[in-house]
């Protein structure tokens, strides 16, 4: 036998100290390089998508772009009104203590609130507008002192900066939490499956250490496809899931070898007939997840491409690791067992055999009608998956705005006390133009009647502000818009701009370049943006999925029986999503504020990743049936074994992903709840219904024709047996 997972697995069984040494020098050399060059994180720039992105980029060439912005909010303790003469001691204090601070570039002059109960000031720090979060400790700390400094008066501060740093030390805590809840539970299971404690932790340890070699890879791939601040976040989602899972499919297929054996062989020849067959699906299925996470790519967003880098390299140190490191554990266990055996024998004492589990009961339960009428069961469960993709049809995507963050967070707070004395600062919509110099008076004419058409709009609200770049060739105005930025007035007041005012005002210019950006106009092109790749996204997943099943088991029927039954799956996960999230009758049970939709990044990624995680159960199932075959098995009674003997690994690894994506629902952040709950739904109807109902029940009325255009028949492909040897050669 000569492919490559064999070859490795038997270097890897012969010198088992050298893999284990060679795996954990590869994790420690990852993780070493990645902390030593660093990673590099997104910028501002790296976030633009549609005619938002235009307008900020037109922003940035006039120096006008956004900077990181702090608002200090100063009002009465308690419901007293506000003593205008402390109120102004206090502004005078924080606006010098802020114009000390290196960080701050400027500070603004005092806003009174219309009603006179609140007075803000808001501090501009330097640097890029990502950057802000790393550098507003200080200023908190002014904002703190002058508090203290005047006990009679509220002061605090808000902005997005500080609201940063809160949601990401938030995030951190949260991540902390479900790693204490996943890894116990992850454990819990192994150990019902394997009745072992040694062979329950290999899964955990190879996945641990394939998240930290990742994390560290994650790192130097950053400076290629930049980090949007998710990357770990999927690695550690993805890496618990897809580590334990090849491992399980290793470790299960070497205790069958053992048991087929009966003592026989040596732990070196069951270790590589194991990887003779388990070896080569894990590599599909690697290749599989990779190659539909690389489909991410296409989405033109950088918060895509952190998706799909994290996937694809924690994906590759898995399999690297369930080809090299796993052999040698399991051989080093192997003969561990065969020692414990030899002295059991030696005192006279029974020696207990390792036995192949027998199919379960509810696997069992679920075959039996599938095996009888399999028209009917294909009938019933995909008229049942279809009934639970219906809520699609009134499926609406939505960016997830700064709103819909914990409301307990400090930062938040403030926020929303800000936007009640200011209702004008929720929202802002910027109309950005840039014309030669000589014509910066024109435009600013054309502005400043867009301003006067809007003025008396209740869509806006505040004072316009125009302001031109030094070199006169960038002119942009601001409109205040005192509604939340996912509300329909707030997405009407955007729609007014750019099909009514600008129209009959800006774009009667001849030869300037006229966009609109702000909060409003990201929130509503990012999800057209997502909207436009879907199509493209989609049809490359679909391909990408049917040449790996084809390329796999040289079945044209199979790789479009696979894309199907994968659409199916996330079409119905999908679906359960939507009518879980976008109303409000769940809010109580996971602890959410619905949003009325789905965040516009949740359906892609679920498509992406659950095409790739699919693969692995399709893999390794059909891979066990098309073994049957290929030793002369008639397809019937190929698919039927095939489905009992993989059901109980199939099942075992559905647990454990279950258990990592299910830890995320408790999260605080809307989109990792919904990226929690729609992987955990269709990793269990991928393993329950689509493998134990839909899949046999299609092959079984499928027969013969399931193999078209091959036929795989005749001797598969066997391991000249490695006999028991006493030499011990690690």
């Amino acid at each position: 036998m000569t492919n490559l997972p064999v070859r490795m697995a038997r270097w890897s069984a012969y010198h088992p100290w050298r893999a284990i040494a060679a795996w954990f020098l590869f994790v420690f050399v990852c993780l070493g390089l990645g902390i030593a060059v660093g990673g590099n994180m997104a910028q501002s720039a790296d976030y633009r998508v549609g005619e938002a992105g235009r307008a900020e980029a037109l922003q940035e060439q006039g120096g006008l772009e956004r900077k990181p912005l702090e608002r200090v909010l100063i009002t009465a303790k308690g419901s007293g009104p506000l003593d205008a003469a402390k109120a102004d001691a206090a502004v005078l204090d924080i606006t010098e203590r802020m114009r000390r601070l290196p960080e701050v570039a400027s500070v603004g002059g005092p806003v009174r609130s219309a009603d006179g109960t609140a007075v803000r000031v808001d501090v501009t720090m330097k640097g890029p507008e990502q950057e802000g979060k790393k550098h507003i400790d200080p200023l908190l700390a002014q904002t703190a002192e002058v508090g203290k400094a005047h006990p009679d008066l509220r002061v605090e501060e808000a902005g997005g900066p500080s609201i940063s740093k809160d949601v990401q030390g938030q995030r951190s805590e949260d991540f902390s939490r479900t790693e204490m809840i996943a890894l116990p539970v992850t454990l819990i299971v192994l150990l019902l499956v394997f009745r072992s404690l040694a062979m329950a932790t290999v899964p955990l340890l190879l996945a641990i250490t394939s998240i930290m070699s990742a994390i560290g890879l994650s790192m130097l791939a950053s400076h290629v496809f930049p980090d949007a601040g998710v990357g770990t976040n999927v690695i550690l989602l993805i890496g618990m899931a897809v580590g334990v899972d090849y491992t399980l499919f290793y470790l299960k297929r070497e205790r069958e070898e053992r048991a087929r054996s009966g003592g026989r062989l040596s732990s070196e020849a069951v270790v590589e007939l194991a990887a003779a067959t388990s070896g080569r699906a894990v590599v599909m299925s690697g290749l599989a997840v990779a190659a539909s996470s690389a489909t991410l790519y296409l989405a033109d967003d950088v918060i895509f491409s952190s998706l799909a880098t994290g996937a694809i390299v924690v994906t590759f140190a898995a399999v690297i690791s369930s080809l090299t490191v796993l052999p040698a554990l399991l051989t080093k266990l192997g003969r561990r067992a065969e020692r414990r055996a030899e002295r059991r024998a030696a005192k006279g004492k029974a020696v207990r055999p390792v036995r192949q589990r027998r199919t379960g009961r509810m696997t069992a339960a679920m075959l039996r009608p599938t095996s009888r009428h399999p028209a009917l069961t294909l009938a019933v469960a995909v008229f049942a998956m279809l009934l639970m993709s219906a809520p699609l049809l009134n499926l609406k995507l939505t960016d997830v705005g700064r709103e819909t963050y914990d409301r307990n967070l400090p930062a938040m707070q403030v926020y929303h006390r800000v936007n009640a004395a200011f209702p004008e600062l929720k929202a802002m919509n910027q109309i950005v133009v840039r014309a030669e110099p000589d014509r910066a008076p024109q435009v600013a004419a054309a502005l400043r009647d867009l301003a006067g058409r809007a003025k008396g709009d209740p869509l806006f609200g505040g004072t316009p502000q125009l302001r031109t770049s030094p070199d006169k060739r960038i002119t942009m105005l601001e409109l205040g818009v005192p509604h939340d930025m996912s509300t329909q007035a707030a997405r009407d007041s955007l729609t007014k701009i750019r099909e009514t005012y600008m129209p009959a005002t800006i774009d009667r210019l001849p030869g300037v370049e006229a966009e609109v950006s702000g909060e409003v106009a990201r929130y509503v092109d990012y999800p057209e943006h997502q909207k436009r790749k879907m199509p493209l996204i989609f049809g490359a997943l679909l391909l990408v999925t049917f040449a790996l099943t084809v390329l796999a088991f040289r079945s044209v029927v199979l790789g479009l029986v696979g894309a199907l039954l994968n659409l199916l799956s996330a079409g119905a996960s999908l679906g359960l999503l939507t009518l879980v999230f976008q109303g409000r009758w769940a809010e109580g049970l996971l602890g959410f504020t619905s949003m009325g939709s789905i965040g516009s990044r949740v359906p892609l990624f679920l498509f992406v990743i659950l095409f790739g995680l699919s693969m692995d159960y399709q893999v390794f199932v059909i891979s066990r049936i098309r073994e049957a075959v290929q030793n002369g098995v008639p397809t019937r009674t190929a698919v039927l074994d095939g489905i009992r003997s993989s059901a109980g690994v199939v099942t075992s690894a559905a647990l454990v992903m279950v258990t990592v994506f299910a830890s995320f629902i408790p999260l605080h952040l809307i989109e990792m709840k919904q990226f929690g709950f729609s992987l955990a739904v269709a990793v269990l109807l991928d393993a329950f219904v689509i493998r134990l109902m839909i899949l046999p029940a299609a092959m079984l009325l499928l027969g013969e024709r399931t193999w078209w255009p091959s036929r795989p028949t005749g001797q598969a492909e066997v391991t000249a047996p490695i006999m028991r040897s006493p030499q011990n050669v690690g």
